[in-house]
């Protein structure tokens, strides 16, 4: 079945379906990545434009951001790029993250992502992902991935990651996913691990809708340009819908909820997408 079909980097299948996802929201209380989705021969160009809005307790201000991502797909790569404007705890940022992922044959790819911020404390000063992806079973519907992050924050703390994940492609209409995060933040030598499971129901050009789920340690979070969380426990629960209008154009919303020592936050992004 993943004959004929091109496979996007995507930093998360959630946040709005948003790909990119991966890589795809710079912040750090997220979800990890998990395996790529398929996209169509058709889809070999398209753009997609998000705005989402994060509500937090504890006396913390709400988050705001508006993305926009565009796909480039050739026979043997696939090219993404994403700019986002933020607004974080009281502070304005922006991102700039590119991709390509290069298929080497039918039953190996792999992906090479690239980001950087503006400064804004919650932002990297820069991050780089690669991840490779193995097919498995006759008809490829099997898919492992190992990968591996290096992450620099404005506020001098970095963090090292290697990733592992599966995804079961049934036959039609479900996905299945599941993967850990193992990651070495520095100062501190902080030894953390992140799992997440999700599930994928549809079928593309039609509507897909998912849910995810993600639970573990996180080694550092800025929370202030001089404030950072360091060695907590978080999870984030998310669902994201993908609806086509016709054979181009579609709609996305997500909503999620993620929780850490400090504070909740919940929130629901919504956009449009359109393939050329």
């Amino acid at each position: 079945m993943f004959k004929n079909t091109f496979l996007v980097a995507l930093i998360i299948l959630a946040s709005a379906e948003t790909a990119l996802a991966q890589q795809a929201d710079p912040g750090k209380d997220i979800t990890i990545p998990g395996p790529p989705v398929q996209v169509s021969e058709e889809a070999k160009r398209s753009l997609e434009l998000t705005m989402g809005s994060q509500s937090l307790n504890a006396g913390y201000s709400n988050w705001r951001d508006v993305t926009l991502r565009g796909t480039y797909a050739q026979p043997r790569n696939v090219l993404q790029g994403e700019v986002s404007v933020t607004r974080r705890f009281d502070e304005d940022g922006a991102f700039l993250g590119v991709s390509d992922t290069y298929t080497f044959n039918d039953d190996w790819f792999g992906s090479v992502a690239v980001g950087a911020g503006d400064g804004a404390f919650y932002l990297p000063r820069y991050r780089v992902d690669a991840a490779l992806y193995k097919k498995w079973l006759a008809d490829r519907s099997l898919v492992t991935s190992v990968g591996a992050g290096y992450y620099n924050a404005p506020d001098g703390h970095t963090d090292r990651s290697l990733s592992l994940g599966a995804a079961y492609y049934f036959t039609s209409p479900w996905i299945v996913e599941g993967g850990v995060r193992l990651n070495r933040s520095s100062p501190g030598s902080v030894h953390t691990q992140q799992k997440y499971a999700a599930v994928t129901y549809g079928r593309d050009k039609q509507d897909l809708v998912s849910a995810r789920y993600t639970w573990g340690g996180e080694g550092y979070l800025a929370i202030a340009a001089n404030t950072q969380l360091v060695n907590f426990k978080s999870e984030e629960a998310s669902v994201a819908w993908r609806h086509w209008l016709n054979s181009k154009t579609g709609l996305l919303i997500s909503a999620n909820r993620y929780t850490n020592p400090s504070y909740h936050r919940s929130g629901i992004n919504i956009g449009i997408f359109h393939d050329f």
